[in-house]
C-alpha cells in the first residue's frame, strides 16, 4: 500500500540522526519520494513510501524516533485529509484541567488533582472519579466558574489555527469533553468549533450542589459522539480525526481514521496512531498534508 510519513520538528530541534532508509528496509518498505512542506518556523517533511505492514513500520519508526525531538505520523496516503475533527478539551485544546482549577478556588486542588491524574491514566473509572470530585466542590459559588475561565483557561498553541483551517477545508469540528459545558461553550466559541458536548454542573441558589447531570459524558460517550457525528455527515470513520490526552479519550482515538495523542498519558500514547509531544497542534495539519499557506490564522 502507498503510505505517507510526515515528520514535523519544532524550532531549534537540532539535526535528525536516524537513518530512515535502514528503517524502511528492515520492514520491507521502500521510499519513493520525499518533499519538504512549507512550515514556517517548524520543519515538516513528507516521505511517500510503499509498505505492506503498517503496524510493523510504525513499530520500527517508533524505535528510530525515540530519542529525536520531532513528531511524526505514518498513514495511508489516500484519505489523509480528514473531514471530521473530534477533539478533547482539557489539556488538549486548552492548557488546564478545568475541574482542577475550580478546585483551587475551593482550597482542594491537591486532593482533586490527584484523583484527576489517576483517572486520566486509566487507574480509576472516569464516571465515579468525576462524581467524587464534583461532590467535593459542593457549596462553591457559581461565580468561580467564570473566574476560572477568565484567569486560568488559555488555548493551547495552534488550537484555533487547527480548527479554523480544517473548517475552511470543509471539515466539521466538534469539541467533546468529560469536563463541563460551561467551559466547552466558551472554548468552542473561541476556537470556532461547529459544536460542543460536555457535562452539566448542577447548581442552585448561586452555588454548586456537588452533583453532575446525567448521563455523564465519559469514554463511551466520546466514542458515541465520534460515531454519531460521522454518521450525520455520512462519513466513514476512516475520514475522521480524534485527538486527546487521557484514558477517557482512548476509545475515540482508537476508532478514528487517525487517532492522535497530544502530550498524552502513557496508556493513550501507546495506542494512538500518532503522537504530538514536541510541536504545537498545527502538527495535525501537517499530518493531513496542509501547508502553511493554507493555514487560517488571526
Amino acid at each position: 500500500m502507498e503510505l505517507v510519513l510526515t515528520v514535523v520538528a519544532p524550532p531549534n530541534a537540532g539535526a535528525f540522526s536516524a537513518n530512515l532508509r535502514e528503517v524502511f528496509t528492515s520492514v520491507g518498505a521502500r521510499g519513493k519520494e520525499s518533499r519538504k512542506l512549507e512550515a514556517g518556523e517548524m520543519a515538516a517533511t513528507d516521505v511517500i513510501l510503499e509498505a505492506d505492514d503498517l503496524a510493523a513500520l510504525r513499530g520500527a519508526l517508533a524505535g528510530a524516533f525515540a530519542d529525536q525531538t520531532v513528531d511524526w505520523c505514518v498513514q495511508p496516503l489516500e484519505g489523509r485529509r480528514k473531514r471530521l475533527l473530534v477533539a478533547d478539551m482539557d489539556s488538549t485544546i486548552i492548557n488546564v484541567e478545568c475541574l482542577d482549577e475550580l478546585a483551587d478556588f475551593a482550597g482542594l486542588k491537591a486532593e482533586i488533582s490527584a484523583i484527576t491524574e489517576r483517572a486520566m491514566r486509566g487507574e480509576l473509572a472516569f464516571e465515579g472519579a468525576l462524581r467524587e470530585r464534583v461532590g467535593m466542590l459542593k457549596g462553591l459559588p457559581v461565580a468561580a466558574l467564570q473566574q476560572t475561565f477568565d484567569e486560568r483557561v488559555r488555548l493551547n498553541p495552534g488550537a484555533r489555527t487547527l480548527v479554523r483551517t480544517m473548517a475552511a477545508g470543509g471539515a466539521r469540528c466538534v469539541l467533546v469533553s468529560g469536563g463541563f459545558s460551561f467551559f466547552t461553550g466558551r472554548v468552542a466559541q473561541a476556537c470556532l468549533f461547529h459544536a460542543h458536548r460536555g457535562n452539566i454542573l448542577v447548581e442552585a441558589d448561586g452555588v454548586l450542589i456537588g452533583e453532575v447531570g446525567d448521563p455523564i459524558l465519559g469514554r463511551e460517550a466520546k466514542l458515541a459522539a465520534l460515531q454519531e457525528e460521522a454518521k450525520a455527515q455520512r462519513l466513514d470513520l476512516s475520514q475522521t480525526l480524534a485527538v486527546g490526552d487521557g484514558a477517557n479519550d482512548l476509545a475515540m482515538i482508537e476508532a478514528a481514521g487517525l487517532g492522535v495523542a497530544y502530550r498524552a498519558k502513557p496508556i493513550v500514547a501507546a495506542q494512538a496512531d500518532a503522537r504530538v509531544d514536541h510541536c504545537d497542534l498545527t502538527a495535525l495539519l501537517y499530518f493531513q498534508g496542509y501547508e502553511i499557506d493554507a493555514f487560517v490564522t488571526d
